[in-house]
């Protein structure tokens, strides 16, 4: 509990100015509440009761004073909601950043294993409450302290009696909100998770709208969401119908107050106890009893919203990447490109194994191609190389050296990779290419374009390299798409090659244009090709296939095909389709 205390504590420190006068705000406005009733007391006891020549000018003066105190305390109240919303929205920013930057850093298994959907909740939805949460919370709490302390504290001095029976309510109140507040907690903790739900749906169905058009299944998609969003609905209900329960009863609460202070004050008065404008008093300083318990209900609400918020927050946060850098991580620099796998064991899900006691060394400069049938881990085994993966067991080592043991951006900064799954960004095909040397030139994004032989087709394009790609580059088509991000990788220029059937999606014409582009930027580099089309690889200088128990063939084209092992066969299929 006390951690967390710091950790809510801490989104504090960097507006700690701001807070403070948004303390002291509350603190005016609270206190400037309590007095303006007390100035009514003077008029109505001390002026017009004992009425004199100066009766009028204490009135005018006294009116003066309450309206110059009612302008402060509107003053304040602005700066509250202004400021003080202003100063949530910032911290609910840092969360917000916090949370994408942690994000970013999780290993590909995370992502394999969590809801999209769920993600953008907690980073969307939950930063929002949360941003109410820090900017309420305190101040409320002060306010409606001060508010109910000072309006006992002054009624105790004018009539103790007529004051305990104001404060007698106090404790059923209490009760009746902690009840009906446990209720709403339990139903905004399945709000959340269910919104969570419903915006993973949306993620899945939106994303695979193509294919759902294509199979005719929109109705199936709209069943599965309308159930998603009814079983959100029911939880909204449950949390609206405690909601409705609690403010019924405050309200209830509220009305009997001024009832009961009017009764016990009206026998007070017959039997001389209290004046008339004691009884006034104590009637407008009900609302000081019955609203900051009103403002403490929602107070507690907005704390429930927080508290389910900071704890899906802070689960986040606190799961740390599978894959980080070592305590002993050191940059990589001056990259050979001898690559090598010791005994690499690889399972995605801790049960079956994609691959047990792999050893494969490729040496620099190396243009290596893997081949085989479909799952045996050609893809798996290239994202062990730049740690987007975890092995379970082994090493895997560039330059003598286990990955593990260099600092993961100037790994991955030395590793281009072209995956099998193109995903351009939203934006130009310009910004697209650039994303692989942020800051670089409109001449080295034309010259990557060229070697990635995709200069021809953009400059066709009415706005050539400010080409919007659309969102995930439904703009292109998928061979378009897939020479962008070759040219990325152009772009970046690294040691390390590693292209996952990069040209899979391309023509027969396109294919050779990109295929020699890529033999051209191989030259005096470590590549690793994985291929389909085994046409892609008959230049390779050795190539690898493999089966479910690891490396079971290798060597030149030439020598496998005469071999008459798998790889001929392969080759062979290839050939009749």
């Amino acid at each position: 509990m006390l951690k967390h205390f710091r950790q809510f504590v801490s989104f504090y420190k960097p507006y700690a100015g701001w807070f403070a006068a948004d303390m002291l705000c509350a603190l005016v406005a609270s206190a400037t509440a309590l007095l303006l009733p007390l100035g009514v007391r003077f008029i109505t006891q001390n002026v017009l009761d004992t009425p004199s020549a100066d009766t009028p000018r204490q009135v005018i003066a006294m009116g003066l004073l309450l309206l110059g105190m009612a302008l402060l305390q509107a003053g304040c109240l602005y700066f509250l909601d202004y400021q003080g919303h202003h100063m949530g929205a910032k911290m609910e920013r840092d969360m917000r950043a916090n949370l994408f930057a942690h994000c970013q850093k999780m290993s590909f298994s995370y992502f394999d294993s969590h809801k999209v959907g769920d993600l953008m909740s907690r980073i969307t939805a939950d930063s929002l409450s949360l941003a109410e949460f820090f900017h309420h919370f305190p101040e409320d709490v002060v306010v409606n302290a001060i508010k109910l302390v000072g309006a006992a504290a002054i009624l105790f001095t004018i009539n103790w009696r007529i004051t305990l029976v104001i404060v007698a309510f106090l404790p059923f109140m209490a009760a009746y909100t902690l009840w009906f507040n446990k209720k709403m907690a339990a139903a905004l903790a399945q709000g959340r998770e269910r919104m969570g739900d419903i915006n993973a749906q949306l993620e899945d169905s939106l994303s695979g709208v193509r294919v759902v058009q294509s199979f005719t299944n929109e109705k199936v998609e709209e069943e599965k969401f309308s159930r998603q969003n009814q079983r959100f609905l029911e939880s909204r209900r449950r949390g609206y119908q405690s909601e409705a329960q609690l403010y019924c009863g405050m309200d209830t609460f509220a009305s009997l107050m001024p009832i009961a202070v009017a009764v016990f004050g009206g026998i007070a008065i017959l039997r001389g106890a209290m004046t008339l404008p004691d009884l006034l008093l104590f009637i407008m300083y009900t609302n000081y009893f019955s609203a900051p318990v009103q403002s403490l209900v929602n107070t507690s609400r907005l704390l429930q919203e927080g508290r389910t918020g900071f704890a899906r927050y802070w689960e986040l946060m606190e799961t740390p990447p599978e894959i980080q850098d070592a305590p002993e991580a050191k940059p990589l620099a001056q990259v050979k490109g001898d690559l090598e796998l010791k005994d690499v064991s690889f399972s995605y899900d801790g049960g079956s194994s994609v691959f047990h006691g792999l050893n494969l060394s490729i040496q620099a400069g190396e243009y290596v191609a893997l081949v085989g049938a479909s799952g045996v881990g050609k893809t798996t085994l290239c994202s062990l190389i730049p740690r987007f993966y975890q092995p379970q067991g082994g090493q895997v080592l560039l330059d003598g050296v286990p990955v593990g043991q260099y600092t993961l951006a100037s790994l991955r900064k030395n590793i281009g990779m072209v995956q099998q799954d193109v995903y351009l960004f939203a934006g130009t095909i310009a910004e697209n290419i650039a994303y692989g040397k942020p800051g670089c030139s409109q001449e080295e994004i034309v010259a990557a374009a060229r070697q990635a032989g995709a200069h021809e087709f953009i400059e066709s394009l009415p706005n050539g390299y400010n080409t919007d790609v659309g969102p995930h580059g439904v703009r292109l088509s998928g061979g378009q798409q897939q020479r962008i991000s070759i040219a990325r990788v152009f772009l970046k220029d690294p040691p390390v090659l590693i292209f996952d059937e990069a040209t899979s999606a391309l023509d027969a014409h396109s294919e050779k244009t990109v295929q020699r582009s890529l033999e051209h930027l191989a030259r005096r580099r470590t590549t690793l090709v994985i291929a389909h089309r085994l046409s892609t690889v008959r230049g390779a200088s050795r190539i690898l296939v493999l089966d479910e128990n690891g490396v079971c063939e290798q060597g030149t084209h030439d020598e496998l095909v005469a071999k008459g092992g798998i790889y001929a066969g392969l080759y062979q299929t290839s050939l009749e389709v």
